[in-house]
């Protein structure tokens, strides 16, 4: 999930859409404006997880999706990158330091049921997200709030250490407005419905505890940068992508978004179908393996290291996933500022020799047994049977795969159930920062119990810098760091692809700087 003043250039080049289609169209699915986007992202509402949306405790991509259409934050990130005001009139830093923030609130805005929106509304949320601090949430990222003072229309948060990303984390709906009548400032609020000042207010349709459909319908009251081409957009959520993919094909949605698999992709760039256009967007996720450094059979760092030595990105890519995957040799992707190849340069092309030697020197005894776990509804099994196929052809290891259900595949991993396990990364925000804090502070979100004490000092050293170019070094420096101790170790970046009818306008502008869904930019009519 960055600065006051930042655009980042690395992002530049990748807001050209690449298209891919065949001119023509039917129309999707309706007589007026609505526009019906396909989704395969799952919101479940059950004991384990029982508030998917509310901004406490969702921390997902499907989640957030949700909550950028319904919840107002004084910011927002579009597409560029740069924050800009939303519910705010305007906001700053009011020091040298950045260590004290400064919002003015629009005048006029209400909630969608037309209660006011006062800066006490704004205090009560972040608060109450400090407070609720959920396990599952995304409270670490306003955690560096000390106190926070309003007075009028003004609101200033003093944070306890410099920090030039506070504007990015307050675009995140982590910062959502909400208000005291609908959410109560202890206790997470259950079930699927979202009370905010968004572009839209919505309604969820569900079944068995699963969201199928949600519908947003443009929200009247609503006050902000946001520009709205439609009046209302249904999401229906898909089991997979080749129901959704179907679907798109019928006319029976407008637009097929994440999660579109490989094979859907490539067989719509190699044989376009009619009245459907491909579109590539920026990608900043990434993929990795996570350990748990303190299970025994990866707590030596030599055994990390000899992984890192023999896994083969450019093979899982072209195995697994094609042309949407790129091979990653650090944290940070190769398209965001401060990228350094340092797991590349650490440990060159995939090399059993290099690992036998790393194994020998710490005396490991060898194969090493391993059980490498990851969310069978979530990822492909492929990828991680092709890593086990990798370290198992090497005679140095003893891999086993292991797939489960993601409500459990998560909460284990966080418990320190799971020696090795994968997982992908979606940014809350387009900054270095935001690829390197979550997995290294002490409050990382993967539970780890890895601690660099050098990187841990880096981490504030390179917050202080406004002017990001300027923590270019410090951010390699970290990259190097992950690279020698191998908490997590990278393998692959994403393109993002959305196919659509080529009657719907705005899919360019679809996706901001994160990934997440801008629904309001989507509209319907000759390009």
């Amino acid at each position: 999930m960055n600065r006051k003043t930042l655009v980042l250039p690395a992002l530049a080049g990748l807001l050209a859409p690449v298209l891919a289609g065949c001119g023509g169209s039917t129309g999707g699915s309706g007589g007026d404006d609505t526009i019906v986007v396909g989704t395969t992202d799952q919101l479940i509402a059950d004991s384990k997880g029982p508030a998917p949306l509310d901004p406490a405790y969702a921390y997902d991509t499907g989640s957030w999706n949700v909550l950028r259409q319904t919840v107002q934050t004084l910011l927002y990130a579009p597409r560029g990158g740069k924050p800009v005001p939303d519910a705010a009139k305007s906001c700053g830093f009011t020091d040298r330091a950045s260590q004290s923030y400064r919002c003015t609130l629009r005048s006029g805005l209400t909630f969608s049921d037309g209660s006011p929106i006062t800066v006490e509304d704004v205090k009560f949320s972040v608060e109450r997200l400090l407070a609720i601090n959920d396990d599952n949430g995304a409270a670490a990222l306003l955690s560096n709030v000390d106190a926070i003072d309003t007075k009028g229309s003004e609101i200033v948060f003093h944070l306890a250490t410099p920090d030039a990303t506070f504007p990015f984390k307050l675009s995140t709906p982590a910062a959502a407005i909400l208000s005291k009548k609908k959410y109560d400032g202890h206790r997470l609020r259950a079930g699927f419905q979202v009370d905010g000042s968004g572009p839209y207010t919505m309604k969820a349709d569900t079944e068995k505890g699963k969201a199928t459909r949600i519908v947003f319908s443009k929200n009247k009251a609503y006050r902000g940068d946001a520009r709205l081409r439609n009046s209302k957009v249904v999401l229906r959520i898909f089991k997979d992508s080749k129901d959704m993919t179907g679907a798109l094909e019928k006319g029976e949605i407008d637009i097929a978004t994440r999660e579109l698999a490989t094979e859907h992709i490539t067989g719509m760039l190699n044989k376009p179908k009619k009245g459907i256009e491909l579109t590539e967007l920026p990608g900043l996720s990434i993929q990795y393996l996570a350990f748990n450094t303190n299970d025994p059979s990866v707590k030596n760092k030599a055994v990390r290291q000899a992984m890192a030595s023999v896994i083969d990105r450019g093979e899982i890519a072209a195995k697994v996933y094609g042309s949407t995957a790129e091979p990653l040799y650090s944290l940070i992707p190769a398209n965001v500022l401060a990228h350094k190849n340092s797991f590349y340069n650490r440990y060159g092309d995939p090399d059993r020799k290099k690992a036998a030697r790393i194994l020998r020197a710490a005396d490991i005894t060898t194969p090493v047994k391993v059980t490498l776990h990851y969310a069978a509804d979530r990822y492909a099994a492929k990828e991680y049977e092709v890593i086990r196929d990798q370290l198992n052809a090497t005679g140095l290891f003893s891999v086993t795969v292991k797939g489960s259900a993601w409500s459990e595949f998560r909460t284990a991993g966080k418990r320190g159930d799971y020696p090795v396990y994968g997982l992908g990364w979606v940014p809350d925000f387009p900054d270095p920062d935001n690829y390197i804090a979550p997995f290294l502070e002490k409050d990382n979100f993967l539970g780890s119990p890895y601690r660099s004490d050098e990187a841990l000092a880096l981490i504030p050293q390179s917050r202080r810098q406004a002017d990001r170019g300027a923590a270019i070094r410090t951010f390699g420096q970290i990259q190097d760091i992950v690279a020698e101790d191998v908490p997590v170790l990278p393998l692959w970046q994403s393109k993002h692809y959305v196919a659509a009818r080529t009657d719907v306008t705005g899919v360019e502008r679809l996706l901001n700087a994160s990934a997440d869904l801008q629904l309001w930019e989507l509209g319907k009519g000759v390009k």
